[in-house]
């Protein structure tokens, strides 16, 4: 990875936007990728405005390289505003923003808060790759629902 692009990332590190739990979210996407052992959650709440239903407020949390952390973090102000149809056209390269193109072997983080994106916004759709957890209880965070799955909840890691 070069310089400049880990300059980029270390400054979306040092201020990650809309990091934690979302309570009263309308849809949580989560997907994991077994290759790199990284797991990203996505919540996302919506508002009315100017009669369409858009996307006031996303949060997540991830267990991921630093990489999957500043994109999600870019991503999620990246989205506010739009509708769930213009974030799910945005592409995997826009999704990272001012980070810039990712080198081949970062691709994969990208595609990471893509996934949970997807799983968020058309979980009925959603590869079937990709699965979403259901909501979460109060006080269960993700690191509970990846260490001690609830009965019925399956986790399917993307190739």
């Amino acid at each position: 990875m070069n310089d400049d692009l880990q300059k980029r990332i270390q400054a979306a590190l040092a201020n990650p936007q809309n990091m934690g739990e979302m309570t009263g979210a309308d849809s949580i996407g989560t997907v994991g990728n077994a290759d790199c052992g990284e797991m990203l959650r996505l919540w996302v709440k919506f508002k009315e405005q100017n009669g369409k239903r858009v996307i006031d407020r996303a949060t997540f949390q991830s267990f991921g390289c630093e990489t999957a952390i500043a994109v999600a973090s870019l991503a999620t102000e990246l989205i506010r505003g739009k509708t769930a149809e213009e974030a799910l056209a945005l592409k995997t390269e826009e999704l990272a923003g001012e980070l810039g193109p990712l080198p081949p072997m970062k691709i994969h983080c990208a595609q990471l808060v893509e996934g949970a994106l997807r799983s968020a916004l058309e979980p009925e759709k959603a590869e079937i790759k990709i699965e979403k957890i259901s909501t979460p209880s109060s006080g269960t965070n993700l690191l509970d629902s990846f260490s001690k799955p609830k009965e019925g909840v399956k986790l399917t890691f993307l190739d």
